[in-house]
């Protein structure tokens, strides 16, 4: 046997109480789950390697069902930023924008407009686009760093706009017979390449210019290919319960399971409000709908600060939105939607410039709006916020991105209690002062919200985390600690775990968090990366 782990405080993931146990691991599975070995007096079990676990929780590797790793699983084999929260699998392909399928064309287009989100913009050769469809860059994960692999697991979401964009362009219309055949055909191509899903991101272009007849089309693909429909939907402010109604509407009449992209109600209009939308769920569940939702534990979003402009303002893409901004009449119409009527972009409420930070800049001579507010940025200048923003956005080609202090920490923790949560960090790693949920997601429901403020048992969030997202993503063998599962797994100090980053801070790694394993692989030993590169691309159940 390979290794055998001492005397845990076994969270198996489904949500039972805990016990104790001798759990040994062989080729990368576990083998032999031993429960009370010491107290029994029976022979404990021996493997080559032995793990003291005394006073550590051993649970499942904790799935992130919301990632933004999609090239720096490519870029970075360290990886650390979610290695060593105790991540081993995470979900990508999020919010309707990634980079297969693709043709030149569309590469290059997607390229520019997500380089906020993941870099690899025009002029970035850290990544070698050698892939185009779904399973080329799902084999391209599987051989990671010199044929080795990558840190962790990965899942992928065949991302909606992309395939709008490559099949209808960036145009507001509908799409003909012929392009939303195209469209369906991708869609199955992806899912028979082991996509697990397809993502939408309806507040960027140019998804958000799919009708809903459009989107349950391609829903039905993705349901008889048994994955999912994972919705970015239209709206998180103004118009957030009509949103998510329409996303559960859609998906009953389409037959295909549902997980809502990070389930927050934001904004001023929707303080307090995230009971309702819990009713909404609740009774969709209770009539039989698949609904599952993700959230991350902090109350800022985060996005591009380009994502805030008007639909309209986008048409054409990256170049065309350039354009716009270039012209002083054009450039003022944004300004009005945006300030004053609520831009679709910002989720129908007119745009408060104190609550915009800059997190970070493709650019380097632009650091200094980096950790300060748009206003801010505009007060020591002298000017009116819309005139830095505009200036930010053609001289950083839309690379910005932005932290957007919109929560509220009441609905945080009522949609984290509810019986489909799942974690998703939606963690974004570029910038110069990211987001700390890319850094600090899982720890901090370990130790904030379990430990510090009981919101959850370790028994419940485990579960959270772990064997619930597995069953979301179908997947038989991963999830939970359990005789013949893979030993993705992490041990942990559930007196000690917490998160390390702030936002004063965001890359500080977490504590408490000693040993995580892919595979049955350490890649952190003794709270240290190992280089080991266990990760693999998870396929889905509709793989051919």
């Amino acid at each position: 046997m390979d290794l055998v782990i001492r005397d845990a405080d076994v969270v198996d993931g489904t949500g039972a109480a805990s016990y104790r146990a001798d759990v040994v691991v062989d080729d990368g599975r576990i083998v032999s789950i031993v429960k009370e070995a010491a107290a029994a007096g029976c022979q404990r079990p021996a493997a080559r390697r032995e793990v003291d676990a005394e006073g550590l929780v051993l649970s499942p590797g904790f799935i992130d069902m919301h990632a933004h790793s999609d090239l720096a699983l490519l870029r970075d084999p360290d990886h650390s930023a979610k290695a060593a929260q105790g991540v081993t699998l995470e979900v990508i392909g999020q919010d309707g924008l990634s980079y297969a399928p693709v043709d030149d064309r569309t590469l290059a287009e997607v390229r520019a407009a997500i380089t906020g989100w993941n870099g690899g913009g025009p002029g970035d050769d850290s990544i070698d686009f050698t892939w185009r469809s779904v399973g080329e860059y799902l084999d391209r994960l599987d051989h990671g760093f010199d044929g080795e692999g990558i840190a962790v697991n990965a899942a992928y979401l065949i991302p909606q706009g992309t395939v709008r964009m490559l099949a209808v362009g960036w145009d507001d219309r509908e799409a003909t017979p012929a392009e939303l055949d195209r469209m369906r055909q991708l869609v199955t191509e992806g899912m028979e390449q082991g996509a697990v899903g397809m993502s939408s991101g309806l507040t960027y272009t140019p998804g958000m210019y799919a009708k809903d007849s459009e989107l349950a089309e391609l829903c039905r693909v993705v349901a008889a290919h048994g994955g999912y429909y994972c919705p970015h939907h239209r709206s998180y402010g103004a118009g957030a319960l009509e949103a998510y109604a329409e996303m559960v509407e859609l998906t009953r009449s389409a037959g295909c399971p549902l997980h809502l992209a990070h389930a927050t109600m934001n904004f001023g209009v929707n303080k307090g409000r995230a009971p309702e939308l819990l009713t909404l769920l609740d009774d969709a569940l209770d009539a039989g709908a698949d609904i599952s939702l993700d959230t991350y534990p902090y109350t800022p979003g985060c996005t591009t600060l380009v994502a805030m402009l008007p639909s309209w303002a986008s048409e054409g893409g990256p170049e065309a939105i350039l354009t716009r901004l270039k012209d002083d009449a054009t450039a003022e119409r944004i300004r009005h939607h945006l300030e004053v009527v609520g831009s679709d972009g910002c989720h129908g409420v007119p745009i408060e410039w104190d609550t915009i930070e800059i997190s970070g800049v493709s650019q380097p001579g632009l650091a200094s709006y980096v950790g300060r507010t748009v206003r801010q940025s505009a007060d020591e200048r002298g000017e009116d916020p819309w005139v830095t923003a505009r200036r930010l956005l053609v001289e950083d080609r839309l690379g910005s991105t932005i932290l957007q202090h919109v929560g509220h920490e009441e609905n945080v923790q009522a949609i984290m209690r509810h019986r489909v949560h799942t974690g998703g960090s939606d963690g974004i790693l570029q910038g110069d002062k990211p987001h700390p949920r890319a850094y600090g997601t899982f720890p901090q429901y370990l130790g904030r919200y379990v430990r510090d403020l009981g919101v959850l048992s370790l028994e419940e969030c485990v579960a959270h985390l772990t064997g619930r997202p597995a069953a979301r993503l179908r997947l038989p063998d991963r999830g939970l600690v359990r005789e013949g599962y893979r030993a993705d797994l992490v041990l942990f100090d559930p007196d000690t775990v917490a998160a390390g980053s702030t936002f004063e801070a965001p890359r500080v790694l977490p504590t408490g968090i000693p040993h995580v394993l892919v595979d049955g692989r350490f890649v952190i030993e003794d709270g240290r990366r190992t280089g080991v590169l266990a990760g693999r691309a998870v396929r889905g159940a509709g793989a051919r």
